[in-house]
């Protein structure tokens, strides 16, 4: 059977490439449905900006290529089972995966969907494992006031997640004003930059060092600035002269793949995956998918946001016409 897959060709253009794949009997057939597009992560992959100290950290489950490019990369695909011999079939699932029409892979890639999850929205998975895991870093409590720098997919999944918490208030600090528009009709606050206000934690998830030097000034006494940005092959710079050391204040990365140290010894990646597909089902998640791209078109957008990043929140790949 011949796939479909997408490769970074070089730092300025994206194709197509068709695949024979080789059937086995250990190998189960998925047909995609969705992949979601992280457009942080993605855009630096596709330009060519991983640096290789990263290279082994970096690499996901069917890559091929390397991030020397060309490559093929994407990490967050929903599909259906088409295997009339498996007990699975029909059945859709989350696995990890570049962007590819048909995937054989082995069954232990494979998590069942809940019947009640929209497959579309389980495409968002993978970043709202991220989300989960800022959270958990900010050790963020009932009442607390939260600042979020950056409204992308991130960022707005971390402000509405935070939200459902009792008592808590969110706001949110973006320089693209369709982004703050959607952020205030989603019902946040929204930062002025003249505005006055401490809070108990903060989460950078601009791609900005400015947006985390922002971050980081705007916290009280002890207050932590979660990092989920990641830049690649480009340098920070910080001004850490002024509040940083007499506050206490903290800097703390938050990276999906591992999971905090207060949780290990009751979570693993499983129960964190079910617990994303619970909340996946809450409506107001769905606000994150802006954007659904049609796979023949993925090269193109790719060509695009090497260029400028979208101003819609969440984009996703849609296979089936």
């Amino acid at each position: 059977m011949k796939c479909k897959q997408l490769w970074h060709l070089h730092a300025h253009s994206s194709a197509l490439r068709e695949k024979q794949l080789s059937a086995s009997p250990d190998l189960i057939r998925v047909d995609a449905l969705f992949s979601f597009i992280s457009l942080g992560t993605e855009r630096l992959v596709a330009s060519g900006q991983v640096p290789v100290s990263a290279f082994a950290k970096m690499q996901v489950p069917y890559m091929e290529g390397s991030f020397q490019l060309p490559i093929q990369y994407g990490y967050s695909l929903v599909g259906q089972i088409n295997q009339p011999d498996h007990k699975w079939h029909e059945k859709q699932v989350h696995l990890m995966h570049p962007h590819q029409d048909i995937c054989l892979v082995a069954p232990e890639a494979l998590t069942l969907l809940p019947a009640s999850l929209d497959p579309k929205m389980a495409c968002l998975a993978s970043n709202m494992e991220t989300a989960v895991n800022a959270i958990w870093d900010g050790k963020l409590s009932a009442g607390d006031r939260i600042f979020i720098v950056g409204f992308g997919n991130i960022g707005a999944l971390c402000g509405l997640l935070a939200a459902q918490f009792p008592g808590v208030k969110v706001v949110i600090a973006e320089r693209n004003e369709a982004r703050l528009a959607k952020a205030k009709a989603l019902g946040f606050e929204v930062w002025e930059g003249d505005r006055q206000e401490v809070f108990d934690l903060s989460i950078n998830t601009s791609g900005r060092s400015e947006g985390l030097q922002l971050a980081i000034d705007q916290l009280g006494m002890e207050g932590s600035a979660i990092e989920l940005s990641w830049y690649g092959t480009r340098t920070t710079e910080l001004s850490l002269g002024d509040s940083f050391h007499y506050l206490r204040k903290r800097i703390i990365s938050s990276q999906v793949g591992i999971i905090p140290t207060s949780k290990q010894a009751r979570w693993n990646y499983k129960r964190r995956k079910q617990l994303v597909f619970e909340l996946l089902q809450n409506p107001v998640f769905s606000e994150v998918l802006t954007h659904e791209i049609a796979f023949d078109e993925s090269p193109a957008f790719f060509e695009q946001i090497r260029n400028q990043l979208p101003v819609g929140l969440g984009y996703c790949i849609r296979y089936k016409k």
